[in-house]
């Protein structure tokens, strides 16, 4: 992919991002929801690729734009091919209910190399560039604590595993505390939580739970710049999830998929701009005057490098903000 992408890629979160907080704290998720959506595709229009949904919003009978198949880019002869993965707005409640790590999500991939993960189920686990190699799914909870305990030079009560607050996980939750790890929980978003897991920064050592397996693969993007290590698996509800996971070219629904399974090839890009104050970035600030600070992160596989961008938008130059 050529490397000026990682840098065009990022106006398009941007432009999702600005479009969908205005409806931040409103109480309407699909408003807000489609808000992303719109300008996000409108803004790809004008990125020299030729792209294709790979993971977007849903089916063509299901959503209007970014639907999995789409063209998208200006679609030029001498532009690149690529897969693109979206969530033009991950947190559509969290936006809604006007609380925090709100972001717009993209990644990129040449064609072929990110993985076609159906809308399901799926088990993940992430840890950094230190704990990289030590790791295994048929590990126990607190057998991971103890790894990455000793792979960042950690005390066990020093350990903090990061894990989506839902009933599903409450056994996960109690092991941690009982083995006298530090918990932390959160409601949605799960991209932000398992690339928080690779930055020292952040304090977060683990990421382990059952998420949406599209939101896995964009994640899978991010982990692989950053050099952490991603392994998931499937979790199809049913016969029918099982056959759709064979129809769109998974063999065995109960493989572990590794990093590179889930982004093959030594390159990818991730673009991502906070909505609302989260972990790895702020949300959108407006100023007056018509101007909004937008804080955004992109980030290449090839270079591992990782950018933190801070940007000053003036609402009248922004056309592709209907709602103005």
């Amino acid at each position: 992919m050529d490397r000026e992408l990682a840098l065009e890629v990022v106006r398009v979160t941007e432009m999702a991002a600005l479009a969908s907080a205005e409806w931040l704290g409103r109480g309407k998720k699909n408003e807000a929801d489609g808000a992303a959506t719109s300008a996000m595709r409108a803004m790809f229009d004008t990125i020299a690729m030729r792209g294709t949904v790979v993971i977007g919003e849903g089916e063509l009978d299901e959503a209007p734009m970014l639907y999995i198949g789409e063209p998208v880019g200006n679609q030029a002869i001498e532009s690149p091919e690529v897969d693109v993965a979206v969530d033009p707005l991950e947190g559509t409640t969290i936006v809604a209910k006007g609380h925090g790590n709100a972001m717009s999500v993209v990644a990129l991939g040449d064609r072929g190399t990110l993985l076609h993960a159906p809308d399901m189920y799926m088990m993940k686990l992430v840890v950094g560039p230190r704990a990289k190699g030590t790791v295994s799914l048929d590990d126990s909870i607190e057998t991971l604590i103890d790894k990455v305990a000793k792979a960042n030079n950690k005390r066990i009560q020093d350990v903090t595993v990061i894990i989506q607050e839902r009933d599903r996980h409450q056994h996960i939750i109690d092991a941690v505390r009982e083995k006298g790890a530090r918990v932390k929980l959160f409601g949605d978003g799960d991209v932000g939580a398992a690339i928080a897991a690779c930055l020292p920064s952040t304090g977060i050592d683990l990421f382990i739970g059952i998420g949406g397996a599209p939101e896995g693969v964009i994640s899978a993007a991010a982990i692989k710049c950053l050099g952490g290590e991603m392994l998931a698996q499937l979790k199809p509800q049913n016969e029918a999830e099982r056959e759709r996971c064979v129809r769109m070219g998974i063999a065995d629904p109960d493989q572990v998929f590794t990093l590179d399974d889930l982004v093959r090839g030594d390159d990818a890009i991730f673009a991502a701009t906070g909505v609302s104050d989260g972990e790895l970035l702020q949300g959108v600030r407006y100023l007056g005057d018509d101007t909004v600070e937008t804080h955004s992160l992109v980030m290449r596989a090839k270079t591992k490098t990782v950018r933190f961008i801070r940007a000053l938008h003036n609402l009248e130059n922004k056309p592709n903000l209907t709602w103005k």
